[in-house]
């Protein structure tokens, strides 16, 4: 049941967890998703979605430094591996997760950040009546490819703001959905190489941040079906110089993992 899946199945799976039809060109849902967010919620479904997307944290990474995850798979209960698409970069990645297309049919095939004109998850969120935000960065991907839609987007230019922003979200408790972006670790893997210290220290903010935003969901949220994520957008790899790349067809920035947790009510 825990078999790698390929990326193009989450939306769909996310789509199933709220109760809403997924986006026109998304493939099938996971089904190793939507089984645990069943038996989680006990054939309800989630009221509330908070995805947090890392940055390029590869699968080799968290299995090679697991101390470093503690927090994250403390928070959570459901690990899927999954296969990102090509090339291996973030718009075309990210585009994947949130329209649960291919880059052949969401139309972002290389790095560019074109405003994606195909359904997204956002479009089926608002189309349902419920209400989704994207917090991130100015220059990011998910900044921009998903623009252009009747939601709330807060973008900022440094990552503390981002995540007070965050932070202030899940305690107005005011959205269905908020998906927020970190671009630390993928930032200093580029620049030092995806094990350096001080890679591997921005990977522990990421983690430390995730633990932070659970707690505030476990007190924040206690009235709705919550569907929590860890989710990064691909992996990486080590390169000439001690720097850090990623867009090969190779295991090392294809295959990531991810970490859910379902909160009932």
């Amino acid at each position: 049941m825990n078999e790698r899946q390929s990326l193009d199945t989450l939306c769909a799976g996310l789509c199933h967890a709220m109760g809403i039809a997924p986006p026109a060109e998304a493939q099938p849902a996971d089904p190793r998703l939507t089984a645990y967010v069943d038996t989680a919620f006990g054939g309800e479904k989630a009221d509330r979605l908070f995805m947090y997307n890392p940055d390029a944290v590869a699968e080799w990474i968290f299995e090679k430094y697991p101390d470093f995850f503690k927090e994250a798979v403390a928070a959570t209960e459901l690990q899927l591996p999954y296969e990102t698409v090509m090339p291996s970069v973030t718009p075309v990645c990210f585009g994947t997760m949130y329209t649960g297309a291919q880059p052949a049919v969401h139309g972002i095939r290389k790095y560019e950040k074109p405003v994606i004109r195909i359904e997204t998850l956002f479009d089926a969120l608002i189309r349902a009546g419920k209400k989704p935000a994207i917090v991130a960065d100015c220059k990011c991907s998910i900044g921009k490819i998903f623009l252009e839609r009747e939601m709330d987007y807060f973008i900022f230019d440094t990552i503390p703001e981002i995540n007070a922003k965050a932070a202030e979200l899940i305690i107005g408790d005011q959205y269905d959905a908020i998906i927020v972006y970190n671009g630390n670790y993928d930032s200093a893997m580029h620049r030092n190489g995806p094990e350096s210290a001080h890679s591997l220290g921005e990977l522990r903010c990421n983690v430390h941040t995730f633990a932070t935003f659970n707690e505030l969901i476990k007190t924040h949220w206690k009235g709705h079906n919550t569907l929590l994520g860890f989710a990064m957008d691909h992996g990486c790899h080590e390169i000439d110089g001690n720097c850090g790349s990623h867009g090969l067809d190779m295991e090392e920035d294809l295959y990531i993992t991810h970490l859910y947790q379902a909160y009932k009510k």
